[in-house]
C-alpha cells in the first residue's frame, strides 16, 4: 500500500479524472513524486468501478482502493446489507474477508467483527479504509482464516 496515494493533491487528481480516458493519462503521465502514473490509474479504475457497487466507499474521503479484481470479487453493498440482515449476534468472523464490505455491514449488527484476509496488502487497505469509514468494532487480521 503506497500511502502517498492518500496525498490531498493525488486524491483530487483521481477524483477529477474519474471520467477521463485512461490512455490519455497514461500517455501524458503525472508529475507526482513517489507514486507512479500506473498506481494512480489503478486507483481511478477501481474507484470508478465502485461508484454504483460500493457508493459508501466511493463517496468517502481518503479511501484506498485495491486492484480491479478485488473490486470485481467483492460483494456489492446491496448484497452485503442483505446478508447482514439474515443474522445478528455478539461476534462474527469472516474467514475470507476480501475488501471487507460484508464485515462493514456485519459491524452494524454484531458487537465485534473479525475480518481475516490472507493477502497482506489487501488486509492493510481494509484496515485503513475502516478508519476512514469510522468503524471501530472490526478487527482486521492478516492471516489465512481457514487455519
Amino acid at each position: 500500500m503506497n500511502n502517498t496515494i492518500l496525498n490531498t493533491e493525488i486524491q483530487e487528481f483521481i477524483k477529477n479524472n474519474l471520467n477521463s480516458e485512461i490512455s490519455t493519462i497514461l500517455l501524458k503521465g503525472t508529475s507526482f513524486l513517489n507514486v507512479s502514473t500506473s498506481e494512480i490509474i489503478k486507483q481511478i479504475e477501481a474507484k470508478k468501478r465502485s461508484e454504483k457497487k460500493l457508493p459508501t466507499w466511493f463517496n468517502c474521503e481518503n479511501i484506498y482502493f485495491p486492484n480491479k479484481l478485488n473490486i470485481e470479487q467483492t460483494s456489492s453493498e446491496i448484497t452485503a446489507r442483505y446478508k447482514s440482515d439474515l443474522i445478528n449476534g455478539k461476534q462474527i468472523i469472516d474467514l475470507t474477508g476480501g475488501f471487507g464490505v460484508d464485515c462493514f455491514y456485519f459491524s452494524k449488527r454484531f458487537e465485534t467483527v473479525i475480518h481475516t484476509e490472507i493477502n497482506k496488502q489487501l488486509s492493510e487497505i481494509v484496515n485503513h479504509n475502516y478508519k476512514q469509514l469510522k468503524v471501530s468494532n472490526i478487527a482486521t487480521i492478516n492471516t489465512d482464516g481457514i487455519h
